[in-house]
């Protein structure tokens, strides 16, 4: 009777240090293979086995005993050993994950180069078709020089057909001024003779 008493008492404290204890996710270490027993301890049966890097629930432990209950994914609830418990992931599932986060981060650092690349050809594009317009304006403003230049030649060949013809123009016109002038002389010299000889032929008439 007595030694039903104490291991009620014990069971009592264990269930008591189980409800005090907080759920916790834990992973099975990585060993492979991790049996699970029905109580805290290896003296009660084996009720089954965890595989390395299982998840599991952290129900309660018994630090005396080194052992831990834990819940499975399927809802069984076992106990296991402490030391084949641990807060981080098993390399079996860190793994796949580490290996995943290198698959993303290629594929962005795959679709940065080609971003960079794309905006390079674009860049070199426009700095090529603004080249191309540089060119054509250059050309285009020295097609509008040389222009300048004939139109400048002509302004001048002009300028010298203009002076010639002024110059013919103004020596027509002293030349007829001359003319005239050297006819109203002869005039001038002669009409005094003829007016005096007719009045003498007239005298000599009467």
């Amino acid at each position: 009777m007595l030694k039903l008493r104490h291991i009620y008492f014990a069971a009592l404290g264990l269930g008591l240090a189980c409800a005090a204890s907080a759920d916790e996710q834990r992973y099975v270490s990585d060993d492979l293979l991790t049996y699970i027993h029905s109580g805290p301890g290896n003296q009660y049966r084996i009720v089954g086995t965890l595989n390395s890097g299982d998840a599991v629930t952290l129900i309660g432990q018994n630090d005396d005993a080194g052992f831990a209950q834990v819940r499975n994914e399927k809802g069984r609830t076992a106990w296991i050993p402490l030391d084949q418990l641990s807060a981080q992931p098993s390399l079996r599932t860190r793994v796949p994950a580490l290996e995943q986060q290198v698959q993303d981060l290629t594929q962005k650092l795959n679709t940065l180069d080609a971003g960079w690349n794309q905006r390079t050809a674009n860049m070199q594009k426009k700095v090529a078709t603004s080249d191309g317009v540089i060119n054509d304006l250059k050309k285009q403003n020295q097609a509008l020089k040389d222009q300048l230049t004939t139109a400048q030649k002509k302004v001048n060949a002009a300028a010298v057909q203009l002076d010639d013809k002024q110059r013919t123009i103004i020596m027509q016109w002293f030349m007829y001024g001359g003319g005239v002038a050297g006819v109203g002389l002869l005039l001038g010299l002669l009409l005094p003779h003829i007016i005096s000889r007719r009045k003498k032929d007239n005298r000599w008439m009467n």
